[in-house]
């Protein structure tokens, strides 16, 4: 059963990928999404089985890497971390391969698309199922080498191109130090498995060594240098600007990787490491600060962006901050339930809107949409439910897991837990802005559209509309049901077992009743709140934009991240490109080399046939010429 959810989507990507034109697109759509699909329901069985009976097993596929005392497997780990991510991967993978089937219907390369999703899917598994660094590596990349394919899916697009390069280099960046932490690891222990890292952590807590200059201790080294990787993949403040260009891929690739799967990888490798981090204060103190700045960064962005999109973006940047906190205070198993919960409700919220631009011919800017609410019903209730579970509203999954991380960083103690639950507070205030903000400029108000009249509006085809309405479901019922399994003080340490170590068990007490009551309570004012700024009374959104212009183009100029690296990095990098090739390339080694050689040679052949003038005794000289050359070399022999 656990090779099948490995392989399934692989085969269905070979089936795709080099069949497609021979089988057609339509049965390359339905093998692709039902093989998928099936590693989903066997996806489920394992979840069933792990959480009822705590089944735990490491299957062997083969062995990868056998060189000194580096030995590496190819495995299939299973236990209660493993089995969360496998259903998070497939459930929304499958829904995603379904939805495809109607969002992608006349596209002509359908078959290239469903193949790259269903190779995605493969090394997001071997990611989360390895017992191992390398693997985790491979599947690390793998994905990465999957989201450049899929953001630069179109390809004749220049703005498609530039956003999959720029993808690939950020995290490129964040892979190096994920790289260095992976070598440090194997120096120090001599083994990347997993359980023999983690069992050798206590041996080398005072272990010093001396880095770039400075000494620092062994264990924060590793940590820091994971983290790096995890900053990258699952873009944190200074390795985010990857993250909201990406959506110049097909929406059903946002859902799937920039929403639910691969952005919450680095998440997935702090909790996997949680033996490690539980012994470096210093890295979850970092972890906390970095979770919580990104949070509050990109709802302020998110605030003023008119990409329906990019909003979203923006919004899975702020949640995965969330996590990132929730990690950093020690509270790794709530990171993984608001992971698990905002799958859900992130990818309804992608999905919806897609396909909110399926109905607008292409166009993504809310300002060219409104009064839709409805001619697309469907849509525009299950984004409502997707809203509302993203903002945290009561009883909803948003509310159970979102709130969870505010609490239990008030109940960390510290100065730096309060600090993160009080950003954490103000920021799902903002988050609840400007998420109401995209669905009354979407859906209501008046139609803004000039090129679409209003009645050519239709709702999107059933393909479409089946896999948001599960998706919703989701979003309405995976809290309540799950709180318990994952967060429950009594259940959730026997569920976690040795996949999660806690040094310190999280605190039972509870913060105080205002505290409990102040995040939900801002939650629901902002709705009307947002709905009289943004459609009764837009003057005064106006006159605010015209006081605090600056502050305005600081937001929607994205804090200048992208104009301070294009300063630092992309225009210093062009000169030096630029003389290394005119002055070095071009100036010196194509001179002296190929065009040098050829002008040499060309100088020659001309010199050469000069020599076939036609005239015999011209030839009997030279022939004469070259015998007494060859006669005086002869003799001086």
């Amino acid at each position: 059963m656990e090779y099948l959810i490995l392989f399934l989507p692989l085969l269905a990507s070979i089936i795709s990928g080099f069949f497609g034109k021979l089988i057609g697109g339509k049965i390359s759509q339905i093998i692709t999404s039902l093989f998928v699909s099936i590693s989903a329901l066997l996806s489920l069985v394992v979840f069933y089985k792990v959480a009822t009976s705590g089944y735990e097993n490491n299957f062997i596929i083969a062995t990868w890497i056998n060189s000194g005392s580096l030995n590496v497997n190819w495995s299939i780990n299973i236990d209660a971390l493993s089995s969360v991510m496998l259903v998070v991967v497939t459930v929304i993978s499958s829904l995603v391969h379904i939805y495809s089937i109607g969002y992608m219907f006349h596209d002509p390369h359908k078959e290239r698309f469903m193949s790259y999703l269903s190779l995605f899917t493969f090394a997001m598994l071997t990611l989360v199922t390895s017992d191992n660094f390398i693997q985790l590596f491979f599947g690390w990349e793998g994905v990465g080498l999957c989201s450049y394919f899929l953001i630069g899916f179109w390809f004749k697009k220049p703005s498609a191109n530039a956003a999959a390069i720029k993808a690939f280099l950020v995290n490129r960046v964040g892979d190096f130090g994920f790289a260095l932490g992976i070598f440090l690891i194997f120096y120090i222990f001599g083994t990347v498995n997993y359980n023999e890292v983690f069992q050798k952590i206590p041996e080398i807590v005072d272990k010093e060594l001396f880095f770039i200059g400075i000494n620092i201790n062994a264990v924060d080294l590793i940590c820091l240098l994971l983290f790096i990787g995890a900053m990258g993949k699952s873009a944190q403040i200074f390795l985010h600007t990857w993250l909201p260009d990406a959506m110049e891929g097909p929406t059903p690739v946002s859902a799937l990787i920039h929403a639910a799967t691969m952005v919450t990888a680095g998440v997935f490798l702090v909790v996997r490491c949680s033996p490690i981090y539980e012994y470096s204060e210093l890295a979850l103190s970092i972890i906390t600060i970095v979770g919580m700045v990104t949070a509050f960064f990109a709802a302020s962005v998110a605030l003023v962006q008119t990409d329906i999109k990019k909003i979203i973006a923006y919004s899975t940047c702020s949640q995965l901050g969330y996590m990132f906190f929730a990690a950093g205070v020690g509270a790794y198993s709530v990171a993984m339930f608001h992971l698990f919960t905002h799958a859900f409700f992130k990818a309804l919220l992608f999905l919806g809107s897609g396909s909110v631009i399926h109905s607008f011919k292409d166009e993504q800017d809310i300002n060219q949409m409104g009064g839709v609410w409805k001619k697309l019903p469907y849509t525009y209730v299950l984004m409502i439910i997707g809203t509302l579970a993203l903002t945290g509203f009561p009883f909803l999954s948003g509310f159970y897991s979102k709130d969870a991380i505010i609490e239990f960083a008030f109940l960390r103690g510290n100065s730096l837990g309060f600090y993160a639950s009080s950003i954490g507070v103000f920021t799902a205030l903002l988050t609840s802005i400007y998420s109401w903000r995209l669905i009354f400029k979407t859906f209501h108000g008046s139609y803004n559209n000039s090129k679409l009249k209003i009645d050519t509006m239709h709702e999107s085809p059933k393909t479409m509309l089946v896999p948001l309405i599960i998706l919703a479901l989701g979003a309405i019922f995976a809290g309540i049901l799950f709180k318990d399994l994952f967060i429950g003080h009594e259940t959730s340490y026997e569920f976690w077992s040795s996949s999660i170590k806690f040094l310190e068990p999280l605190s039972k007490d509870h913060p105080p009743i205002w505290f409990i009551y102040l995040t939900p309570l801002l939650v629901i004012i902002s709705i009307p709140l947002a709905y009289y700024l943004f459609i009764k009374n837009k003057k005064i959104v106006d006159s605010i934009v015209k006081s605090n212009k600056p502050f305005y183009l600081f937001l929607i100029n994205k804090w200048y991240f992208d104009e301070l690296y294009d300063f630092i990095f992309v225009k210093p990098s062009k000169k030096i490109g630029y003389f290394l090739w005119k002055k070095v390339d071009v100036s010196l080694i194509d001179k002296f080399g190929p065009d040098g050689i050829s002008q040499l040679i060309k100088y020659f052949s001309l010199k050469a046939v000069k020599f076939q003038s036609g005239y015999i005794y011209h030839y009997a000289f030279v022939m004469l010429i070259g015998f007494s050359i060859l006669l005086t070399l002869l003799l001086v022999k």
